[in-house]
């Protein structure tokens, strides 16, 4: 994630006689993208400046390697001492993210941000030359959790040093509820806030719904499009986003808990949820879980619809999130029991 500064692109569509107020900014190490439907373009550059101060202020306060806040606290917890919460949004995150922990099996686990940064994933510069870490360093910072973090009022504390927090697995689904959740307090009810995938949209476009396209893992483009029906969150989590290259081989920045390792029987999962929040934990853990045990998780985290890829581009996906996709080509489908 790069904090030095956002870029805005403005763009305007025409749709039913009416404008699509388009803007892009850069932030969370991506391509954040908002669109609003159906006021003026004084009214839209208003809100939309807003948010893109919101998005800014998030970047900060949520860093899990450039000094901030979040920070702050970790090297508190590596010091054996307590912290006093000031950012007001960490609180109500970090009270999530043990729930989601919890849901999950702890298979979405933000409390292992030192395997993250032994693998390399605390960076902006992924090309830089990389070195698979040996056993030995894996094994010794496996054993942070979520419930080694204990929340007294506004007191954290921990009696793990090795703990270290890092939100990525769900700050993009997290920001984004935020955003659409300021967006309707200053009326705007119909509009779309995508941060790189992590997607959620409200109202329609006109008459029309909107509809998102789900990318190809493979980069071949659009592989489906899905429908939203009223206010809903689409978020696709894949090992393209953020990996390494060594030897030929691809290792993700998605990290198994468990283990200590990236990752490596699927491509990607999308998921949809009211909650950003949600999709964006559920589509980590599933990743994670593995087509072996996907069906409970997405279960335990009380998600409806599922879709995952495997490395042989084979797709998986309960029948309620069949009836959401419309794929552009036939591909190779499996569809599992009902959630």
């Amino acid at each position: 994630m790069k904090i030095h500064k956002i870029i805005f692109l403005i763009i305007f569509l025409t749709s039913c006689s009416k404008q699509i107020y388009q803007q892009q900014l850069y932030v969370f190490g991506t391509l954040v993208e908002i669109k609003i439907w159906g006021v003026n373009e004084q009214v839209a550059n208003n809100v939309i400046n807003i948010i893109a101060k919101d998005f800014q202020t998030m970047h900060y306060n949520w860093h899990p390697w450039q000094k901030g806040p979040l920070t702050d606290l970790n090297n508190a917890i590596a010091n054996g001492q307590t912290w006093m919460v000031k950012d007001s949004s960490l609180l109500p995150m970090l009270k999530q993210a043990q729930q989601l922990y919890n849901q999950s099996d702890g298979l979405f686990n933000p409390a292992i941000g030192k395997l993250i940064s032994l693998w390399g994933f605390h960076n902006d510069d992924l090309s830089k030359n990389f070195t698979v870490p040996s056993a030995k360093k894996i094994n010794k910072l496996l054993s942070p959790n979520m419930n080694d973090i204990k929340v007294n009022g506004r007191v954290i504390s921990s009696q793990n040093s090795l703990v270290q927090l890092d939100f990525g697995a769900f700050a993009k689904g997290y920001a984004v509820d935020l955003a659409i959740k300021k967006l309707q307090q200053l009326g705007i009810n119909n509009a779309i806030v995508n941060a790189g995938g992590n997607l959620k949209a409200i109202g329609k476009k006109g008459r029309q719904s909107w509809v998102i396209g789900v990318r190809h893992p493979s980069g071949k483009g659009v592989l489906a499009a899905i429908t939203v029906h009223g206010e809903e969150s689409i978020i696709t989590s894949g090992d393209y986003e953020r990996f390494h290259e060594s030897e030929g081989k691809r290792y993700s920045h998605i990290i198994d808990p468990r283990n200590g390792r990236p990752t490596q029987e699927l491509t990607s999962v999308t998921v949809i949820h009211k909650s950003g929040a949600v999709a964006d934990a559920a589509a980590t853990a599933i990743m994670i879980a593995g087509l072996e045990s996907w069906h409970e998780i997405a279960k335990q985290m009380m998600v409806k619809f599922v879709m995952l890829i495997d490395k042989n581009e084979t797709i998986y996906l309960n029948p309620a999130m069949q009836e959401r996709v419309r794929f552009q080509a036939m591909p190779s489908i499996v569809v599992t029991e009902t959630l």
